[in-house]
C-alpha cells in the first residue's frame, strides 16, 4: 500500500467523523461561529505545540503566512457555511453537494498540476453533474424542520468554492512548507477569522448550551488535528486529484451515523445519489 494512500484513509475516516459533529452542531443549536473558533483554536494549540517539540524550521515564511490566509479564510467559511447548510438541509442532502468542489480541484489538478485524468475518471466528473441534478430534485421536496431550501443552497454553494481553494491551497503548502508550521499558523488565522464571524453573525441560541458548544469544539479540533495532518501528509508525496478524491467519500460517514443516530431518512433517489457519488469518486482514482 502508497504511504499517501495509507493517509488519505486515515484522513478519510477523522474527518468523516469530524463532519458528523457538524450535524450535532446544527441539531443542539450551538453557535456556530463560536464552535469553529474553539474547534480552530484547538488545532492551533496542537499544532504549535508540534512545530516546537520537533524543532522544525520553516524556509519561507512569506509564502507560508500567504498560503496560511488563503487556506484559513476559506476553510473557516466553509466550516461556518456548512453547519448553517444543516439547519435547512438534510445531512444525506448537503454532504453529496458540497462535494462537488472535488470538481473544480481536479480541474485545477490537470490545468496546473498537470495531473493526468483517464476517459474513466472525466465520466466519473459527469456523475458529479448527475448528483447534482438528483438532488435539486430533492431538495424542493424536502428541508429541515423550519428550514428554508434557499439558504440550505446558498450556503452548499458557498462550502463548494471554499472547500476548493482550502484544498488547492493545502497541496501547495503540503509540497513547499512545513506542515505542523502551517497548520499552526492556518488556524491562527481561522479562529480569528471565526471569532469575527461569531461576532457578526451569532447563529441560532448564542447564549445556551455555551458549555456544550466549547466541547463540541475541542472534539472537533482533536479529530481534525490528525485528520488534516494526515491529509497533508498525503499530498506531500501524492497526486492532488487522487487524494481528494478518497478523502471526499468522508461525508459517507456523518451520513450512516446521522442515519443512525438521528434517524434521518434514505429516500430512493437519496440513496441513488449517494451511490453515483461512490461510484464517481471510484472512477475518478483510476
Amino acid at each position: 500500500m502508497n504511504t499517501w494512500y495509507f493517509y488519505s484513509l486515515m484522513a478519510l475516516i477523522l474527518l468523516g467523523t469530524q463532519r458528523f459533529l457538524y450535524k450535532v452542531t446544527a441539531e443542539r443549536g450551538y453557535s456556530s461561529g463560536l464552535t469553529t473558533a474553539v474547534f480552530m483554536a484547538t488545532v492551533c494549540v496542537l499544532s504549535t505545540a508540534v512545530y516546537v517539540a520537533t524543532g522544525a524550521t520553516t524556509v519561507n515564511y512569506s509564502v507560508l503566512i500567504v498560503l496560511a490566509l488563503a487556506n484559513s479564510c476559506a476553510f473557516a467559511i466553509t466550516t461556518v457555511s456548512n453547519i448553517e447548510a444543516l439547519r435547512h438541509l438534510p445531512t444525506s442532502i448537503t454532504f453529496p453537494l458540497t462535494r462537488l468542489s472535488l470538481v473544480v480541484v481536479i480541474l485545477v489538478s490537470v490545468v496546473y498540476f498537470g495531473e493526468q485524468l483517464s476517459n474513466q475518471q472525466w465520466f466519473g466528473i459527469l456523475l458529479g453533474f448527475a448528483v447534482v441534478f438528483l438532488m435539486a430534485k430533492e431538495v424542493k421536496q424536502d428541508t429541515t424542520p423550519q428550514g428554508n431550501s434557499r439558504y440550505g443552497l446558498f450556503f452548499v454553494g458557498v462550502c463548494i468554492l471554499c472547500g476548493a481553494i482550502a484544498s488547492i491551497s493545502s497541496k501547495l503548502a503540503a509540497v513547499s512548507t512545513n506542515t505542523a508550521g502551517f497548520m499552526a499558523v492556518t488556524y491562527l488565522f481561522a479562529t480569528i477569522f471565526s471569532l469575527l464571524i461569531n461576532k457578526k453573525w451569532p447563529g441560532k441560541n448564542p447564549t445556551s448550551g455555551k458549555k456544550g458548544t466549547i466541547l463540541i469544539g475541542i472534539l472537533m479540533g482533536i479529530l481534525n488535528f490528525f485528520g488534516f495532518y494526515a491529509f497533508l501528509t498525503a499530498l506531500a508525496s501524492g497526486p492532488l486529484s487522487s487524494i481528494a478524491l478518497i478523502t471526499s467519500m468522508h461525508f459517507i460517514i456523518a451520513i450512516i451515523l446521522s442515519v443512525v443516530i438521528y434517524h434521518e431518512k434514505i429516500t430512493l433517489r437519496r440513496g441513488a445519489a449517494l451511490a453515483l457519488t461512490l461510484l464517481a469518486v471510484f472512477l475518478m482514482k483510476a
